[in-house]
């Protein structure tokens, strides 16, 4: 008995992981979390670029947001890309 009731928590214990490890995924790919690194970066772009008194500081800010929402974008094609041409080890 006492080995089910080991058997019981160390499976109590996988789904626990498993569904921290499901939430940790959900966050990387949300919305949410490309909206807030998107925002954060233009602010910091554009702080950069009115302290060194560039030129359109607040257009040119756009240019690393635009450039991570991309990557964003077109990580996963190059994902399934790659994975569909993976050899199984």
């Amino acid at each position: 008995m006492a080995k089910m009731d080991q058997l019981e928590r160390e499976v109590g214990k996988i789904k626990e992981r498993n569904s921290r490890v499901e939430a940790d995924k959900a966050w990387e790919t949300s919305l949410m979390r490309r909206v807030i690194i998107a925002v954060g970066t233009y602010l910091i772009s554009a702080a950069f670029l009115v302290a060194i008194n560039a030129q359109y500081p607040l257009l040119v800010a756009l240019v690393p947001v635009l450039g991570f929402l991309l990557s964003t974008l077109t990580l996963p094609l190059f994902k399934d890309w790659w994975l569909a041409r993976r050899k199984s080890p």
